[in-house]
């Protein structure tokens, strides 16, 4: 497993990017497809490009512990941060192929890797503690995004990407026999949750802990009558769950990412913006992207700010709605 030799961080000698801070706002193209839309997006939003530097922006999460929004560039193999400023740093390069990542309850720094096959957490002092890379004795697949929920615990997904895309990890046989959504429990204990869903990729919880929503992207795998849809679980007590039902499935690409607001709105990155969803799977519209949008999150000083990956871009507009709360 590679050593992670260096990490620049904002501010640092040589972490710097070549990039102009807060480029100039361009307004963002909203498709209506309800009415009830305009509770979301003020029509005098405007999409910004924080950084245009990347080859394929994932991972991102907002951590004011550590400066503001960090992004993984899978394909770059490394990290970066972007200041609430604009202002633009490598934080972990290289980064093992980082993908997804999610703050823990004490605010720590949750990073699945494809390369590494693992789940990882930066301490305070910026040790790396591996919380997963195994299940049942056997390699993990490729760890790709994770999720809070209520009581502490991480819930990641593991499908193939990572180890069938040569720029996005190291090529090899899957070790798992299913590609399965995992819990790592408060103690540290990683258990297999279900394997009902193809290719599980984005993860995220409802304001409440009560339902799970996983994308299932296996049509991204040259299968195009693999799955392209939003599953949600009933979560049953905190740790089991229910049987899945279909919440929304996308005509094109694949629903990647997902992020939920604080009143249970779904939104998803796909191959033609941040589609938007009410809590009972009612298509509200859609903030488009020139390119593929692969990942979403809230965050900023007031936790209304959507920030949005699309391939070699930062995105980010301000809503008027706000991220759960944390804590």
């Amino acid at each position: 497993m590679p050593t992670i030799r260096r990490r620049a961080l904002l501010g640092g000698a040589g972490a710097a990017l070549a990039l102009r801070a807060w480029p100039a706002a361009a307004a963002p193209i909203v498709r209506v497809d309800d009415p009830r839309l305009s509770e979301v997006v003020d029509p005098g939003a405007v999409l910004r490009t924080l950084y245009a530097g990347g080859r394929w922006c994932e991972g991102l999460c907002y951590a004011p512990g550590l400066g503001g929004l960090i992004v993984s560039d899978v394909r770059a193999n490394r990290m970066i941060r972007i200041a609430d400023d604009g202002g633009t740093g490598v934080f972990r390069d290289p980064s093992n192929n980082a993908n997804g990542n999610t703050l823990d309850a004490e605010g720590r720094l949750v990073t699945c890797e494809h390369r590494g096959r693992r789940v990882v957490r930066r301490e305070p002092d910026g040790r790396l503690t591996v919380l997963a890379d195994a299940f049942a004795g056997r390699p993990l697949n490729s760890p790709n995004d994770a999720a809070l929920a209520p009581d502490g615990a991480i819930w990641f997904t593991d499908p193939v990407f990572g180890i069938t895309m040569p720029d996005e990890g190291l090529i090899a046989p899957p070790a798992q026999g299913a590609r399965r959504v995992y819990r790592i429990d408060p103690a540290g204990r990683v258990e297999g949750m279900t394997d009902a869903v193809g290719q599980p990729n984005g993860i995220a919880f409802s304001p409440d802990g009560t339902r799970l929503y996983v994308s299932d992207t296996s049509a991204a795998l040259k299968n195009p009558e693999g799955a392209r849809t939003i599953l949600a679980f009933p979560v049953v007590e905190g740790r089991r769950l229910g049987a899945p039902e279909p919440f929304a499935t996308v005509e094109a690409g694949v629903p990647d990412g997902l992020a939920v607001d604080a009143d249970g709105r779904v939104y998803a990155a796909c191959f033609d913006g941040v589609r938007i969803y009410a809590p009972d799977g009612t298509p509200l519209g859609r903030i488009a992207t020139a390119t593929d949008a692969a990942n979403v999150a809230f965050g900023g000083p007031d936790g209304r700010r959507l920030f949005i990956g699309a391939g070699a871009h930062v995105l980010a507009i301000d809503l008027k709605v706000r991220g759960p709360a944390r804590g």
